[in-house]
């Protein structure tokens, strides 16, 4: 391909990225460094300051907790997270703001100049993205970029960077035809976004032993919830918080009276210690209006009597029923499902079963969807009350909405694809 024949639009860039890659995941830092050194990403930093986030679950609301803290604290800060809900363009942040189409052709365009050069390097569509996303920030004048994992984390192209800080969220199960079952192994792959003597934020208190050691091997220093940093409500036991921790020189630091902003407290407690450690001096009014106001679509989002949340593996689902309301006493306590065929539906089943009453089961498109009746099958076995099986996510929306009433609440869940499908459309809700 030459220059003049490269795609002209976002959407048809999209459609070109796709056939790059004979498979759509291929793990390793090779050809992307390749690619990345043709661009001149690896020579100089991309940010004044560099956070990459890992982790199976809170990898996005810890990374847009510390987006929008730090935006409240002045600095320029610039994001880079996946997948995306609605637009390609979620993806990559600037100043709070998504990058224009126009930035991410420009962007896509450098990645393939550098791509294409002898020899040619084949790249996949998260590859190339993530090249075009650094592009992006590189040239933003940042004085934070902040970074999610893709998957897994230590052959992850994101890993390429060196950040300053680096963030281990929570270990799971998930993506197991890629990091497999054992959660030791697991915690080995995440923690390889940790550098030499460069801060390690451990944002759980029940990660295996590996990822702490990882750190150890390579004197990082250690934060870790609980020990270097905590989280607890204020005297009364009401819904402010209070955070503890450390600033970049080792002093202790708290600030009280944080609103809920309605994403898990842990990710908000990592959120603050991870931006602590950039040296950035945290100011009680600011980091309060800023978690008073953080927004991140598709986790716990309630849009009337709907609860969108993309949670797609156990131990996301287990968090998601601990914070749902019990069933209510004169309605019903629906579940919209779609999944896709790689997750472990059994669990997620298992971890909603006791807060739902009645399932609709949907079928996602492409070749990873899962077909709904197979769920249905899941749900029967666990003994749940399936009432409909639905084409899409879209079709299980029109089941539902002449069978609700005024007290009847309703969970949709299982996939990003399920979630994205229910926030392009106007959702009904009973009178």
């Amino acid at each position: 391909m030459n220059h003049t024949a490269m795609p002209k639009s976002l959407t048809e860039w999209l459609h070109h990225l796709e056939t790059l890659h004979p498979v759509g995941i291929d793990l390793g830092l090779e050809r992307v460094s390749h690619v990345a050194k043709r661009m001149g990403l690896l020579g100089s930093p991309i940010a004044k300051r560099v956070v990459i986030v890992a982790g199976t679950n809170g990898k996005g609301s810890t990374l847009a907790i510390m987006d929008a803290v730090a935006r409240a604290h002045g600095q320029r800060v610039g994001a880079y997270s996946s997948p995306h809900l609605l637009r390609y363009n979620e993806r990559v942040r600037i100043d709070g703001q998504e990058a224009e189409d126009q930035l991410l052709v420009d962007g896509f365009e450098r990645v393939e100049q550098a791509r294409l050069q002898a020899p040619e390097i084949s790249l996949t569509y998260f590859e190339a993205g993530t090249l075009c996303a650094l592009w992006c920030l590189a040239n933003a004048n940042l004085d934070l970029a902040v970074l999610e994992v893709g998957l897994g984390g230590r052959l992850d192209a994101v890993n390429i960077i060196d950040a300053d800080v680096a963030v281990v969220t929570t270990i799971a199960q998930d993506h197991a035809n890629f990091l497999g079952t054992d959660i030791s192994q697991i915690g080995l792959e995440k923690a390889g976004v940790f550098r030499p003597l460069r801060p390690a934020v451990l944002g759980s208190q029940s990660l295996p032993s590996s990822v702490a050691d990882t750190a150890i091997a390579l004197a990082a220093p250690v934060y870790r919830l609980g020990l270097a940093f905590s989280h607890s409500a204020d005297k009364e036991g009401r819904k402010p918080w209070c955070w503890h921790g450390l600033t970049a020189s080792g002093d202790t630091i708290s600030i009280d009276a944080l609103p809920d902003p309605g994403l898990p407290i842990d990710n908000a407690a990592t959120a603050l210690q991870a931006l602590a450690m950039t040296g950035l001096t945290l100011i009680p009014k600011a980091t309060q209006a800023a978690l008073a106001n953080v927004q991140l679509p598709g986790r716990m989002q309630w849009i009337g009597q709907w609860c969108l949340d993309v949670g797609h593996n156990p131990h996301a689902a287990a968090y998601l029923a601990d914070r749902l309301p019990a069933p209510p006493e004169d309605g019903r306590q629906w579940a919209l499902i779609g999944m896709l065929n790689d997750k472990d539906a059994d669990g997620v089943i298992a971890a909603l079963a006791l807060r739902i009453s009645d399932w609709v089961c949907v079928t996602l498109e492409g070749e990873r969807g899962r077909p709904a009746a197979e769920l249905a099958e899941r749900i029967t076995a666990q003994g749940g009350r399936v009432h409909h099986c639905a084409d899409s996510p879209e079709a299980g929306v029109d089941f539902l909405a002449p069978l609700l009433n005024a007290q009847d609440r309703i969970l949709a869940t299982g996939s990003f694809f399920t979630v994205a499908a229910l926030l392009a459309r106007p959702l009904p809700q009973a009178l």
